[in-house]
């Protein structure tokens, strides 16, 4: 099959739920993108951001990692975290990779192009912008609370979240992806950190309500403490509409089956619980409801399962 006949699948997140997406998804005969957020500022992230004014890499790196065909040796190196201890501490070895790359052809997106050259994606992946952003969230009390990495330990409710300094220029190759796409998935992941960084800024959000694509947004297992506590699966997706209006997210995909009591135990420890599905609220809402079980049950800890998404997401095509 040649590029113009493979669909157009785009990804957009970052955090955690991204990779696992990515990975399932890499196999199947699609023309793949992943639009991935850069306002981290915690970690080697974060340091690298600031000594270096690039945007942070933490995402971007996950993402590499996760569509990447190069030898498991050469993954391991890429993923490598120096311990504490020593100027490298806590930095991690792609991190470094991606800055070096960035400074030696001038411009981060060009950095990750050429590594993904050289550690064989299949894909594209583009930074959600080309500059360093930060992320401010504005609670139901009124405080402004400012970075990615303070605005889950307030443990107050979140109103909504921006961006500075506006206007954030997106990256062209990222709203052209969204504008040519089939079908487009916002990722799990931390709601309010890592999945709306990247819609808030006007021009995707407008890419989004504009395209033909099927847009489907796949809603969160668990909640999350400081950000998502105590919401329902139409609470998440209120979220988006309050950020990006109506009509934006065509379906959700929910996890139908119940979870297990001992890793419900293990979430409590971190305040965390199922996420309730109130089917009628969506649906009231204009949203098709896909319901399945996209759980990986092997894993102690719950993550959505590689290749029942894929193919979830491949049959909706």
């Amino acid at each position: 099959m040649d590029s113009k006949t493979k669909p157009r699948v785009v990804v957009i997140g970052g955090g955690t739920g991204m990779p696992v997406l990515l990975r399932g998804l890499k196999k199947l005969p699609v023309d793949l993108s992943a639009i991935v957020t850069v306002a981290d500022d915690g970690g080697s992230s974060g340091r690298l951001r600031t000594e270096m004014a690039i945007p942070a890499p933490g995402d971007i790196r996950n993402v590499v990692a996760a569509l990447s065909d190069a030898e498991p040796m050469l993954l391991d190196l890429f993923q490598h975290r120096f311990s504490n201890g020593n100027g490298l501490s806590g930095h991690s070895m792609g991190n470094l990779l991606l800055a070096a790359m960035a400074s030696m052809t001038g411009d981060f997106y060009k950095g990750i192009k050429e590594i993904s050259r050289v550690l064989n994606v299949r894909g594209n992946i583009y930074p959600i912008a080309n500059h360093s952003m930060n992320l401010h969230a504005e609670m139901e009390d009124g405080t402004i609370v400012t970075g990615e990495s303070s605005i889950p330990k307030q443990g107050k409710r979140i109103k909504r979240v921006f961006v500075s300094p506006t206007p954030v220029q997106p990256l062209p190759e990222a709203v052209e992806a969204i504008h040519s796409a089939d079908l487009i998935v916002i990722a799990p992941g931390s709601l309010y950190t890592s999945i709306l960084p990247n819609i808030i800024i006007p021009e995707i959000g407008h890419a989004l309500k504009e395209t033909k694509a099927k847009v489907t947004y796949i809603c969160n297992v668990m909640t999350q403490e400081g950000e998502t506590s105590g919401y329902s699966a139409g609470d998440h997706i209120q979220a988006l509409v309050d950020h990006i209006g109506r009509d934006v997210v065509q379906s959700v995909i929910v996890h139908n089956r119940p979870i297990d009591q001992q890793v419900r135990k293990k979430y409590a420890e971190e305040n965390a619980e199922p996420v309730i599905y109130d089917i009628d609220r969506i649906k009231s809402m204009g949203v098709q409801v896909i319901e399945e079980d996209i759980i990986d049950h092997d894993k102690v800890m719950l993550r959505h399962d590689t290749a029942k998404l894929a193919r979830l997401l491949h049959s909706m095509l």
